[in-house]
C-alpha cells in the first residue's frame, strides 16, 4: 500500500508540472519556438549528463556483466509488443494512415521525457542505470522499425537509407554516445573531474521539470476540448498501458531479474507514447491528429495505471 501511495503522491507532482507547460501554452508565454528549444536541450545535453551521472554514481564494473542481458530483455520485450500491437492494428482494420501511426504508439515507450521524472520520482536516483538499459532497447526500435511504420503510414515518401542509416541515426545521438561513454569509464576504472560531474549534475537536474512542462505543452496544443476516443485508441491504450508491462514483466522474470531492475523496467514499459510518433507523423504525412490525440491520452490514463501497478510490484 506504502508504494501505491508513493506513486499517487508522485503522480500528483508530475501533474503539477505538466499544468505548468499547459497553463504557459495557455498564457502565451510558450509557443512552438520555445518548444523546439526545451526539446532540443532535454534530448542534447541535459539527458546526456543525466546518462553520465546516473550511471557512474549508481553502477559500477562487476554489475556491467548483466547489462548486456537487460538490454536483450528489453530489446524482446519491446518487439513482443511491436508484434501484437501490428496484429491488433490488423484485426482492427485501421486506414493506410492510421495503422503504422497506431502499432508505434502501441509499441514503443516515452522512455525520457515522461520516463526520466517518472522513474526518479518512485525511485530515486538509483533507477537511472536501469532506465538508460531499457531506453537502449527502446530507442534502436524507435530509430528503425518506429520510423518505418509511421513513413509508410504517410504520403511524403520514403526515407530510405538502409541499415548504414539506421546506425548512423542511432550511434550519432547524444544519450547514446554518452551511455557508451561512461560505460567505457566504468570499464576502464575512470572518474570524471568533480567539478564537471557537479556541473553534469546540476544539469541533469533540470530534465525532469522541463520534459514535463514539455509535455504539458503537447496537450495544450491538442486541447483538452479535442480530446476524444478514436477508433482504435482504446485498444492502443489498452496495449500500452495493460499489456506491454506484463509482456516486459514476463521477459524479466525470463532472465533471472529482480528488485529495482526489475520494477524500473516494468514502470518505463508502461509509459506513454513516445513523443516522436507525434513529430515522425507530422513530418511523413501520416494522420498526426490521431497521433497527438493518442499521446495526450495516454499521457493522462499513465497517471491512473502507474499507481496500480506500482500496487502490483509492492
Amino acid at each position: 500500500m506504502a508504494g501505491f501511495l508513493n506513486a499517487v503522491s508522485a503522480c500528483l507532482v508530475l501533474l503539477m508540472l505538466m499544468a505548468v507547460g499547459y497553463f504557459m501554452g495557455t498564457w502565451g508565454w510558450m509557443t512552438a519556438a520555445e518548444k523546439k528549444f526545451v526539446s532540443k536541450y532535454i534530448v542534447n545535453i541535459a539527458v546526456p549528463c543525466n546518462c553520465i551521472v546516473g550511471l557512474l554514481n549508481n553502477l559500477d564494473r562487476n554489475e556491467l556483466a548483466r547489462a548486456g542481458m537487460m538490454v536483450l530483455s528489453s530489446v524482446i520485450s519491446v518487439a513482443a509488443g511491436l508484434l501484437i500491437s501490428a496484429a491488433a492494428a490488423t484485426l482492427l482494420r485501421l486506414p493506410r494512415e492510421r495503422w503504422g501511426v497506431f502499432v508505434a504508439m502501441a509499441g514503443l515507450s516515452n522512455t525520457i521525457f515522461i520516463g526520466i521524472p517518472v522513474c526518479t520520482q518512485l525511485f530515486g536516483e538509483a533507477c537511472m542505470p536501469y532506465l538508460m538499459l531499457y531506453y537502449l532497447g527502446n530507442t534502436s526500435f524507435l530509430q528503425s522499425v518506429g520510423i518505418m511504420l509511421v513513413e509508410r503510414a504517410g504520403t511524403k515518401g520514403e526515407r530510405g537509407g538502409g541499415v548504414g542509416v539506421f546506425i548512423r541515426d542511432v550511434f550519432t545521438k547524444p544519450p547514446i554516445l554518452s551511455v557508451i561513454f561512461a560505460v567505457l569509464l566504468l570499464v576502464l576504472g575512470l572518474r570524471l573531474p568533480a567539478p564537471v560531474m557537479r556541473f553534469a549534475g546540476y544539469i541533469s537536474n533540470s530534465v525532469s521539470p522541463l520534459a514535463l512542462i514539455y509535455c504539458g505543452f503537447i496537450v495544450y496544443e491538442v486541447g483538452l476540448r479535442s480530446l476524444r476516443l478514436l477508433p482504435g485508441l482504446p485498444a492502443m491504450l489498452v496495449l500500452r498501458l495493460v499489456l506491454s508491462p506484463l509482456i516486459c514483466l514476463g521477459c524479466c522474470v525470463l532472465f533471472g531479474m529482480e528488485g529495482l531492475a526489475l520494477r524500473v523496467f516494468v514502470v518505463e514499459s508502461a509509459l506513454p507514447v513516445v513523443s516522436q510518433v507525434t513529430v515522425m507523423a507530422g513530418a511523413y504525412g501520416a494522420d498526426e491528429e490521431y497521433a497527438a490525440t493518442g499521446s495526450c491520452l495516454s499521457i493522462l490514463g499513465s497517471f491512473i495505471t502507474i499507481p496500480v501497478l506500482m500496487l502490483i510490484l509492492g
